[in-house]
C-alpha cells in the first residue's frame, strides 16, 4: 500500500511538474514571438523561477497523489465518473463552485501572506521575479506551495465534481497562474477592459499587484477585492515594456525590433 500511495504521488508531481513546463513553455514561447525583448536580461531570474516551479510541483503532487490512489481504490473523494450521476445542469455549476472557492481560499491566504513576517518568510519568493514571467506562476516558497497544493484536495471532499469538471478546474488554474504572470494581456481587450474586466482577473490586474503588493490579491475574481477594499484597478504595462527595452539593448540586443514592445504596450497596455 505504501509502495502504491508513493507511486502515485510521484506519478502526480510528474503531470504537474510536465503540465507546468508545457504551458509556461509555451507562453513563454509566444511572449517571445509577441514581445521580443520582454524577457531580456532576466534568464538568471527565469531559471530561479523553474527551480522553485519544479520543488513546487513536487509539494503539489503529494496531496493529489494520495487523493488519486484513494479515490481510485476506496472511494475517497466526491469525484464522480458517470455523468449522469448528477443532473448535467450541476456540471457548470460545480465548476463555477470549485472556481468561486479557491479564488476565496487565495485571496485570504495570499493576504495572509502579505504580512510582514509571514512575507519575509515564504512570499519574499514569489515576488522576487521583478517582473515577474511566464515561468513565475510556481515559484513559491515551500510554505506558501503547501496552502496552494491543499486547496483543491480539501474541495474534492466537500463538493462533488465530476472528472472532465475538474479537469477544466485545474485547467483554469493552470492557464490563468501563468497567464497573470507574463506581462502582457493575451486575452482581447474586450475581456479585460469591457463589463467583464470588471469582475475577472487577466494579467493587468495583477500587474498592479507585482507593483504594488499591498492591493489585488484575487486569483480569478475581482469580488474579494471589491469587497474588502483592496481593488486598485489596472496596471499599465507601458513601463515593464520600456524597462525590458531597456535591458535589451544594455544587453547588446538592439537592432530593428528595437521599440516594438514599448510602442505596442503605449498603444495597447498590453
Amino acid at each position: 500500500m505504501i509502495l502504491a500511495i508513493l507511486l502515485s504521488a510521484l506519478a502526480m508531481t510528474a503531470i504537474v511538474g510536465i503540465r507546468y513546463l508545457i504551458v509556461s513553455g509555451a507562453f513563454a514561447f509566444a511572449t517571445r514571438v509577441r514581445h521580443p525583448r520582454l524577457y531580456a536580461g532576466l534568464d538568471a531570474q527565469m531559471r530561479r523561477e523553474i527551480a522553485w516551479s519544479l520543488a513546487s510541483a513536487a509539494i503539489y503532487g503529494l496531496p493529489a497523489g494520495i487523493i488519486a490512489w484513494g479515490w481510485q481504490n476506496h472511494g475517497w473523494t466526491r469525484i464522480y465518473s458517470d455523468l449522469h450521476a448528477w443532473p448535467l445542469w450541476y456540471w457548470p455549476v460545480s465548476v463555477l463552485l470549485y472556481l468561486f472557492a479557491h479564488d476565496t481560499w487565495f485571496y485570504w491566504t495570499h493576504r495572509w501572506m502579505h504580512r510582514p513576517k509571514v512575507f519575509k518568510l515564504a512570499h519574499a519568493v514569489h515576488h522576487a521575479s521583478r517582473p515577474p514571467t511566464a515561468w513565475a506562476a510556481m515559484a513559491f516558497h515551500p510554505v506558501e506551495a503547501v496552502t496552494g497544493a491543499v486547496a483543491i484536495p480539501l474541495l474534492v471532499f466537500a463538493i462533488p465534481i465530476h472528472v472532465s469538471a475538474l479537469a477544466l478546474v485545474l485547467t483554469v488554474m493552470t492557464v490563468m497562474g501563468v497567464t497573470n504572470h507574463m506581462g502582457w494581456e493575451v486575452f482581447p481587450r474586450a475581456v479585460w477592459q469591457g463589463p467583464l474586466g470588471g469582475w475577472l482577473i487577466t494579467a493587468s490586474h495583477h500587474q498592479r499587484h507585482h507593483e504594488q503588493y499591498g492591493c489585488n490579491y484575487g486569483l480569478y475574481f475581482r469580488i474579494w477585492d471589491r469587497l474588502c477594499g483592496t481593488d486598485r484597478g489596472l496596471g499599465d504595462f507601458a513601463r515593464a515594456h520600456a524597462q525590458a527595452e531597456r535591458r535589451g539593448r544594455a544587453a547588446g540586443g538592439g537592432g530593428p525590433d528595437t521599440g516594438r514592445s514599448t510602442r505596442v504596450a503605449a498603444r495597447r497596455r498590453g
